[in-house]
């Protein structure tokens, strides 16, 4: 962390903080709503509406960093989010409830876009900062759950008070310490920004070609979980994927960005998505036979962590290198938006799969793995992906 400015090591806490608050409360807001006694139709309205704010706005967001600087966007979502989740522990009725969600979700749509575009125009190392921002960010994740559990033996409403103090506290930090990077200056409108960045036919090549990437992350959340509990009959056994991810992105993070620094970024987020999708043979392989418990699950993960710690940080610093100075956010937005978009019909569609052939949506994973690597090799051989600060060998 010393290598880099006070600002982005302050993001980098951050990050972790977020994730420690998000997840804290976010896994066990679905069985509290079921203690309000809401239908089952009601909670998949609320969650859902959540995640809809949050991925259908990410433009706005980023936008909005452009315009008014990532410092006060990045403080806007915090404060935000800390009065949404302060709505989840005071609200009961449905219009509350839905209130929070929309709250949340927007503030993830206002800070995500803010801090990476923040990070990436304060960064000398880019690739670097995101892959300890990466680091960050999975040991939130692992410590948000683990300390809303510790919460949830007293109460609910507790958890939530205590996410939204921490968003509260963040809000804080940034307000005093975060330095300003004013807004560049700005000759057109919103729409015209917008335009450019929706008719950059690189960035909009790099962008469909990476959508395999998030397609895969989410099936920590589907493919991998239904296998472990297939294999092992425990429920239990979900939370071994989780640990395995966490702690091999703790570990290996920034020792493999800095391994594959001098690489190409096309031949290395290439190489990453390929070993994402090859992680699912093990799964399919699992439906053969005995092959030593969730082992397979648990082999799968790995890669898939192994995939996505190869390729984020370079994708993460090519984003703003496609466009001109001053749109890094609205290009992060374009990326998250359409992400967001391609995993969710991803998971629809490898959850429909898989409900007719387990080994089918597993090898379905690969193919997507291996034609979305493809893709950005040939991206990369046609020179689409050197963009200004790329280092190639």
């Amino acid at each position: 962390m010393r290598r880099f400015p006070l600002s982005v090591r302050l993001l980098l806490v951050n990050q972790f903080g977020v994730n420690t608050g998000f997840y804290l409360l976010i896994p066990y807001l679905a069985a509290h709503l079921g203690d309000l006694g809401l239908s089952v139709a009601t909670i998949g309205v609320v969650l859902g509406v959540r995640t809809l704010s949050q991925q259908g706005l990410f433009l706005v967001g980023g936008t909005a960093s452009d315009r008014l600087g990532p410092r006060r966007v990045i403080i806007a979502g915090c404060a935000v989010r800390a009065v949404g989740f302060g709505l989840f522990a005071a609200g009961e009725s449905v219009a509350v409830l839905l209130a929070a969600s929309v709250l949340s979700g927007l503030a993830g749509a206002l800070f995500n876009p803010a801090v990476r575009a923040y990070i990436a125009e304060e960064s000398e190392d880019r690739a670097g900062a995101f892959a300890l921002f990466n680091a960050y960010g999975q040991a939130g994740a692992l410590a948000g759950p683990l300390l809303g559990g510790l919460l949830l033996l007293w109460d609910f409403r507790l958890a939530a008070l205590v996410a939204a103090g921490i968003f509260a506290a963040l809000t804080v930090a940034q307000a005093v310490v975060l330095p300003d990077r004013p807004a560049a200056p700005h000759r057109g409108t919103v729409l015209d920004d917008w335009r450019e960045c929706l008719t950059d036919r690189r960035f909009l090549a790099f962008t469909g070609a990476l959508t395999g990437v998030f397609v895969l992350q989410n099936q920590l959340y589907l493919v991998l979980p239904l296998e472990a509990r297939r294999l092992s009959g425990s429920s239990f056994a979900v939370a071994a994927v989780f640990l395995v991810s966490t702690v091999a992105t703790l570990l290996f993070q920034v020792r493999i960005t800095r391994a594959l620094d001098r690489f190409a970024r096309g031949r290395a987020i290439a190489l990453g998505i390929a070993v994402m999708g090859l992680g699912f043979v093990a799964t399919a392989v699992s439906h053969l036979g005995s092959l030593g418990g969730i082992t397979p699950v648990l082999v799968a993960t790995l890669l898939l962590s192994l995939g996505v710690m190869i390729s984020q940080p370079f994708v993460y610093e090519l984003i703003p290198a496609f466009g001109r100075t001053g749109l890094a956010g609205t290009y992060f937005g374009v990326f998250y938006l359409t992400s967001g978009l391609a995993a969710a019909l991803g998971n629809a569609v490898i959850g429909w799969v898989f409900g007719r052939s387990a080994p089918a949506a597993s090898l379905l994973c690969v193919a997507v793995g291996l034609g979305c690597a493809a893709a950005v090799a040939r991206l990369h051989r046609h020179g689409v992906l050197t963009a200004n600060r790329e280092v190639a060998t």
